[in-house]
């Protein structure tokens, strides 16, 4: 539940003495940043879950998933000057695999149209499933009939897809596939790739590529898009066990070979379910990700300077213990503010911090009460603008809510 620190003046006080604490750390001189965080209502209907945020240009959508008896329906709604929009139903089904992680998105892209991903199961039993993509071009009115992004045929998990604006196209995505186990009967090989595709400005499919061979199986991924092209950021996986974070850009139109953003050294022969978040302004690049070597769960974030070609040293964004599900937004110069959640005071909490790529901090503060559940999910950041906008899952006796606020200087 959002805390009454964060609903009331106390809260905006807090946020604001955030952003200018982060102003006055510049080793630059930096106007002050009031910051001031209020609720969005958000008309989602209970049950629901899996809040995803894309924003591109000045377009803000918030994306969710309602269940109503044995149907699952994908809504969404858009950012107006006065909130958020009524919700439209982009998909529904009672076939979808549905889970806290890996979830739907609904993006728009520059030429105005809208594209949106959800699952579909192929064999519950086995836990496979789909992308499923479908295309409206007039403002979620009417959809396209579902496509999916890869053509296989395999019964295996196909799923933790990020979509984004392709540059000189239409739809990009990049997704985890597990056709590898299938392909070879699952004996000796548990390798989940992470595979690229492009849809041209008619949802005609132009090209689908493999990323990355061997990649943690279940971890959400995350893309930006750089003044180079786009840039994706995942939980790599060694042959050792080593699972930690990866970049892959595009360079020349073709995606480069995986490189590290640092070395954690977590071997865990298990996927921890907890993926990285990327953002870009220009060839500002910042990265943010949760390890928990040592059996030690810490949340990190890292900048670069050049496209992502390299990073500079990890700063730390928790102050206790991190139960990751992070997100970072970068601001105009070459600061962000990240999220996180972490388990202090006896309690879970989604907190927030502004760092630059000094290394220099703001405090960390809560931003809501969180329940300790997996099912709290992963709490989204989206900036459009000015604004900061937030959306999490507010879980309370079994039952869970999207909620949403906005922080506005």
């Amino acid at each position: 539940m959002l805390t009454k620190v964060a609903i009331n003046v106390g809260a905006a006080a807090v946020l604001c003495g955030l952003l200018i604490h982060a102003a006055c750390s510049r080793s630059t001189a930096q106007r002050p940043v009031a910051l001031k965080l209020e609720p969005l209502a958000l008309a989602a209907v209970q049950p629901s879950l899996a809040p995803q945020l894309t924003v591109t240009g000045d377009s803000a959508i918030v994306s969710w998933i309602e269940t109503q008896g044995r149907s699952s329906l994908l809504k969404f709604a858009q950012r107006t000057a006065s909130g958020w929009s009524e919700p439209r139903t982009a998909a529904s089904g009672t076939d979808w695999f549905v889970n806290w992680a890996d979830v739907p998105s609904v993006v728009r892209l520059d030429d105005g149209t809208l594209a949106a991903h959800w699952l579909q199961n192929t064999d519950v039993a086995s836990e496979a499933y789909d992308v499923r993509i479908a295309f409206s071009k007039d403002a979620g009115v009417t959809w396209t009939s579902p496509v999916s992004p890869h053509h296989d045929g395999t019964r295996t998990e196909h799923g933790f897809a990020s979509l984004f604006q392709a540059p000189g196209a239409g739809l990009g995505l990049v997704w985890l596939d597990g056709r590898a186990l299938e392909t070879n009967g699952g004996k000796g090989n548990d390798s989940m790739s992470l595979r690229a595709a492009v849809f041209d400005r008619n949802g005609a499919q132009l090209s689908e590529s493999l990323v990355d061979e061997r990649v943690c199986d279940c971890c959400p991924t995350s893309v930006a898009i750089t003044a180079d092209g786009p840039i994706v950021a995942f939980r790599d996986r060694s042959a050792t066990e080593i699972r930690d974070i990866a970049v892959a850009r595009t360079v020349a139109g073709r995606w480069s070979p995986p490189a590290t953003v640092h070395d954690d050294g977590w071997q865990i022969a298990a996927c921890p379910v907890n993926g990285p978040a990327v953002t870009a302004r220009g060839r500002i690049v910042a990265v943010a990700w949760m390890t928990g070597k040592d059996d030690k769960g810490r949340a990190f974030a890292a900048f670069s300077k050049d496209g992502g070609a390299t990073f500079g040293a990890p700063i730390r964004l928790d102050d206790s213990v991190s139960l990751g599900r992070v997100d970072i937004e970068l601001l105009d110069d070459e600061s962000a503010i990240a999220s996180w959640v972490e388990f202090a005071d006896q309690r879970t909490q989604l907190r927030i911090r502004w760092i630059d790529s000094s290394g220099a901090r703001g405090p960390a503060q809560t931003v809501a009460g969180l329940g300790g559940e997996r099912s709290s999910g992963y709490p989204r950041l989206g900036r459009r603008g000015h604004e900061l906008l937030i959306a999490w899952t507010e879980t309370s006796d079994g039952r869970s809510a999207v909620r949403t606020a906005v922080a506005a200087w």
